[in-house]
């Protein structure tokens, strides 16, 4: 069945794993015991499969411009050769060890009183943070014709406030590494055994401290929680600790007048914390965070070590990647757009584009039948619904227009310096948007990022040239699987347009409140049907899955299902196709399914699995495909579950949103 490097084979399935009891392993536990996760990597699967190859691509056009003798100066060729240069020339590198960060650790040095070191936190900001909180710009979630500047946590080396606060094994775990990785910091850093051991013990206090008092992943994702407009006089008067004046000139946003404050608590809390713990520590701290962000840009020591805690205690990765593939991350990082330019001229037809956007284009019939016909919502909330999801722009491939790098300057020589000059230039780009109208024509995922994204502000759907290829969509493929798999994926991100906090926005980017009370109820309490439900799932070591911090994904899985099966069968009517078996049997039905699990299939390591647990809001793969499964009364149909079945769940018990 495979077609120009999309379809699946037979022997990838388990057939003795029936699909009414684990359609997830029926479909792909052949493949997941012939395919270990490889050394290098916390998992393994079709996403990252797709993932691997594009980077060969890019490796691909990277090498060649290293081969170049005569690229014009601050031309994207340039600069993308010369920044993959510098991190390549190994031997530089460690010649200079810590030094790139001199002036740096001069500044914390430096630090006298509260006032100055507010000042370190806003010039690291400018580089990437590194203090306890950070600036962003973004459209205002009540003004979606205008910028704002968003104050938020941060401050924390491990990925989520509970590892500090929580006793349980795994947080133990997590939190007894990190204790040596920052030991083992301080000691590259130049510091005695005493020393480290002391460094270490003052971050985890200053960050315990910070961690309980920072909001918490669940109440992060409420976007009516962490929208909080404050004037700066009101601002000061909450924070009187903190130089304001003095953080706003430094990141560039020296007249704001208006910021949202989206954790006040913790602002008024960090405030206290400020004076509380001594200017040593907080220079420690700091000393900490500057050189652990830098870790990857320095010498092969700083490298490992970095790796030993984020990549192996983490993740459970034993091998780092080759330095080509880590460097060329750096390079897609800093300078991904007119990378990803290079990228689309080689890699992208027109013709994949034309057969994404029909196949959108059907997505959007299917999901306004669907809202149509819901029997649980209201005629003019439906209308309402209906609007919006008309009012969705769809962005597929790659910008109309792309962004210049006028003034960047580039070595070939300076690793540490690039990455900090790339920072400062993309900061002082997000800073000018305070004083512009804002972008609607904006991507924020680069053309070779194997992702897709909704934005509730720009209320659009972007799909990145990358994604759009085998396995997930093939321009002469089959039909079926690309409405499993991409038409699946597409009517993911639409439906978060629609999910718990999606639906809160209106077709222009707003928050405002435009469902009935009684409709707004009757879709919490459709919602909290998937909360129980994936709650009930566990991981390694039992670990069970968070169903509140993975809902607005839950639902988006699910009705990206339903509506890709409605717009698959849509396109069966539109072009008249006979509903025949392919050469294994399978119907045109039974392949949609196929391809919706093929999209999931990956194998992934105990220690990234909890990780994902406890921090992400997508759920594991497995869940991703079963339990939409078991809710989709077209699933029951096509594979005939019935009672008894382990998939099955009482008609009652089904969750069905949109």
């Amino acid at each position: 069945m495979r077609k120009n490097g999309q379809g699946f084979d037979r022997r990838d399935m388990d057939t003795n794993v029936r699909p009414q009891d684990d359609f997830y392993h029926h479909v792909n536990g052949g493949w997941l015991k012939k395919n270990p996760v490889p050394p290098h990597e916390s998992r393994w699967g079709s996403f990252l499969m797709l993932r691997y190859e594009t980077e060969k691509k890019l490796h691909a056009i990277v090498s060649r411009l290293q081969d170049e003798k005569n690229l014009k100066a601050g031309s994207a060729e340039r600069m993308i050769r010369d920044f993959y240069r510098s991190g390549m020339d190994t031997k530089r590198r460690n010649a200079l060890g810590a030094t790139p960060l001199a002036p740096w650790l001069e500044r914390i040095a430096k630090i006298t009183d509260v006032r100055s070191l507010v000042s370190v936190f806003a010039h690291l900001e400018t580089i990437g943070g590194g203090g306890p909180w950070g600036i962003a710009v973004d459209q205002d979630m009540k003004d979606s014709r205008k910028y704002v500047a968003y104050l938020h946590q941060s401050g924390l080396g491990m990925p989520d406030r509970d590892y500090y606060l929580k006793d349980d094994r795994e947080s133990v775990r997590v939190r007894t590494a990190y204790v040596k990785h920052l030991e083992a910091i301080f000691a590259l850093m130049g510091k005695t055994k005493a020393e480290a051991k002391d460094g270490a013990k003052t971050v985890m206090r200053i960050e315990t401290a910070i961690a309980k008092i920072s909001m918490t992943k669940e109440d992060l994702r409420d976007v009516d929680k962490t929208y909080h407009p404050i004037r700066r006089a009101a601002l000061a008067r909450l924070t009187p600790a903190i130089d304001w004046d003095s953080f706003f000139r430094i990141v560039g946003a020296r007249d704001v007048n208006r910021v949202i404050l989206m954790q006040p608590e913790f602002f008024k809390a960090l405030d206290a914390l400020l004076v509380k713990e001594p200017l040593e520590d907080w220079k420690t701290f700091l000393s900490w965070h500057l050189v652990g962000g830098a870790a990857s840009y320095l010498t092969a020591r700083f490298e490992k070590q970095n790796f030993a805690f984020y990549g192996t205690t983490l993740s459970g990765v034993t091998k780092m990647k080759p330095a080509w593939r880590r460097i060329l991350a750096s390079v897609n990082g800093s300078l991904g757009e007119p990378l990803g330019r290079l990228y689309v001229q080689e890699y992208f037809s027109p013709e994949a584009k034309r057969k994404a956007a029909r196949m959108v284009e059907d997505l959007f019939e299917a999901y306004e039948a669907r809202i149509r016909n819901l029997d649980w919502m209201s005629a003019a909330t439906k209308r309402k619904a209906a609007k919006k999801l008309r009012q969705i722009d769809r962005k597929l491939g790659y910008p109309d227009k792309w962004r210049k790098y006028r003034g960047l300057m580039i070595s070939p020589h300076d690793y540490f310096g690039n990455a900090v000059r790339t920072a400062r230039f993309e900061h002082a780009r997000m800073m000018r948007r305070l004083k512009k109208p804002v972008d609607r024509s904006e991507w924020f995922m680069n053309p070779q990022t194997v992702n897709a994204y909704y934005s509730f502000g720009l209320n659009d759907i972007v799909f990145p040239a990358a994604i759009l290829q085998p396995p997930f969509f093939s321009v002469d493929g089959d039909d079926a699987l690309n409405y499993g798999a991409m038409g699946s994926v597409i009517g993911h991100e639409i439906t978060h347009g629609f999910d718990d906090q999606g639906s809160k926005f209106d077709g222009t980017g707003n928050r405002r409140t435009w469902w009935t009370k009684e409709d707004r109820k009757r879709f919490e309490k459709k919602a909290e049907a998937l909360v129980r439900q994936f709650n009930a799932y566990t991981v390694a070591d039992g670990l069970a899955v968070n169903g509140r911090l993975t809902l607005g994904e839950n639902i988006a899985d699910l009705g990206g299902a339903s509506i890709a099966y409605d717009a698959f069968r849509l396109r069966l009517a539109k072009t008249k196709q006979k509903a025949g078996n392919d050469a294994t049997g399978l119907t045109p039905e039974q392949r949609f399914f196929f391809g919706f699990a093929l999209f999931e299939r990956e194998n992934r390591r105990p220690e990234a699995e909890k990780t994902q647990v406890l921090t992400d809001p997508h759920s594991p793969g497995t869940f991703r495909i079963n339990g939409p499964a078991s809710n989709l009364q077209e699933f029951y149909q096509v594979f005939d579950v019935r009672k008894g079945d382990k998939l099955y769940r009482e008609p009652a018990k089904r969750a069905k949103v949109w």
